[in-house]
């Protein structure tokens, strides 16, 4: 009788079924007790055998045994499935998307051991013809990611994105801000035509400069009046209207965990007064809203709310201000909200104002930007924008 191979030395068999020698070895048990078996297999007996003593190799090694029927799809469906754990939801959400539609399609078939560097290159290469060079970073990292997580679980022994360089894509859509004319016109139209909350986000946006995330995460305890019997600048909520001086602070963004851009992002502005008539009739209307409700206004709640009571999404706010834009007479599929920053930007620049001024007003960080970082300190605050947009856009006397 020959003598039994010992456990763990792994084995050759021939599979009649698949007409091919099976190469297998245990290189490990699940916590259940399970044996975790790797495999090769060839026509051919001798080539079978190789990769059987390869395996083996690699275990003596202490390296891991890759399993060969382990796809792309797989690791990039396990890194979205664990991988993205605290993530805040519209990162999974644009995670989710780029490997569903753009990684799993073109690579997702692959074994992964058998990717290789040409391969992510190809890929990337037909990807620049279509898509931004930002796009094809955010690709080349789901990707890497997603087989840094199996590497970590001996799916593969290496990384081969790694060794990979993202391309030059194709330019983005270049920035752009309205002139003074269709800025005039889309403020009239959204102050006549548009629904309040709109006209005081866009208002808002175009005369103080501030990003789209920055307004959606506003609260109306960061809109706040100087009241000069109390020295002291007060919530909205506390300090009522009749005042000459109002701010808001630009503290808080729809990232994760409410941080701003970046800290330098953090800051104070005053408020031109054609801001001030726009956030105090939204106000009115809201809190009639809550009163004929039968309930008190929470003290934290959104500037602009969603339905539900919460922060808006950036969907709805592109929706409802393309709606304005089209009124205004603008092509709307051409502009988003965030150019009413840029817009704020070219206006006050237009108008003569330093571009250290305009840095420190929308909260850009660079070399030359000093002074940016506003917290409870709001005198002196930042005013140079609300007198250079009441100049420019001057308020309608009240009851007009």
């Amino acid at each position: 009788m020959t003598n039994r191979r010992p456990r763990g030395d792994g084995g050759l068999r021939w599979s009649e079924k698949r007409q091919r020698w099976i190469a297998e070895v245990t290189i490990g048990y699940t916590p259940d007790g399970k044996r975790i078996v790797r495999s090769a297999s060839d026509k051919s007996k001798s080539r079978a055998l190789k990769k059987l003593h390869e395996k083996l190799r690699d275990r003596a090694d202490g390296l891991p045994s890759e399993d060969a029927k382990y796809t792309v799809a797989q690791a990039v469906q396990d890194w979205l499935e664990y991988g993205l754990n605290g993530r805040d939801a519209a990162t999974v959400k644009t995670c989710r998307s780029l490997a569903e539609n753009h990684v799993i399609p073109d690579l997702g078939a692959r074994k992964l051991r058998e990717l290789t560097t040409d391969d992510v290159d190809r890929w990337l290469a037909r990807k620049a013809r279509t898509h931004s060079t930002k796009t094809l970073r955010e690709l080349r990292s789901v990707l890497k990611r997603s087989v840094e997580r199996a590497q970590a679980r001996d799916k593969v022994k290496r990384n081969v994105v790694l060794l990979c360089e993202v391309p030059r894509g194709r330019d983005g859509r270049p920035s752009k801000a309205l002139t003074f004319a269709q800025a005039a016109k889309l403020l009239d139209t959204a102050e006549t035509a548009g629904p309040k909350d709109m006209y005081a986000y866009i208002v808002l946006s175009l005369l103080t400069g501030a990003r789209t995330e920055e307004l959606r995460a506003l609260r109306w305890s960061h809109v706040v009046a100087y009241d000069a019997d109390r020295d002291a600048w007060l919530p909205v909520d506390v300090a009522g209207w009749a005042h000459q001086e109002f701010a808001v602070y630009v503290w808080r963004s729809v990232r994760r965990g409410g941080d701003t851009k970046t800290k330098k992002s953090r800051r104070s502005l005053k408020l031109p007064q054609r801001c001030v008539r726009a956030l105090h009739d939204l106000w009115t209307a809201q809190a009639a809203e809550h009163r004929a409700a039968g309930r008190t206004p929470p003290p934290d709640r959104p500037v602009f709310p969603a339905p539900d009571g919460g922060e808006r999404d950036a969907m709805s706010v592109l929706r409802a201000f393309r709606k304005v834009a089209a009124q205004a007479g603008l092509k709307a599929d051409e502009w988003t909200p965030r150019e009413l920053r840029h817009s704020f930007v070219s206006l006050l620049s237009d108008n003569g104002m330093p571009a250290e001024k305009i840095a420190r007003l929308v909260g850009h960080s660079g070399t030359h930007v000093t002074e940016t970082v506003y917290r409870h300190q709001i005198r002196p605050v930042l005013e140079d924008g609300a007198t250079a947009m009441d100049r420019l856009f001057p308020a309608r006397p009240a009851g007009t």
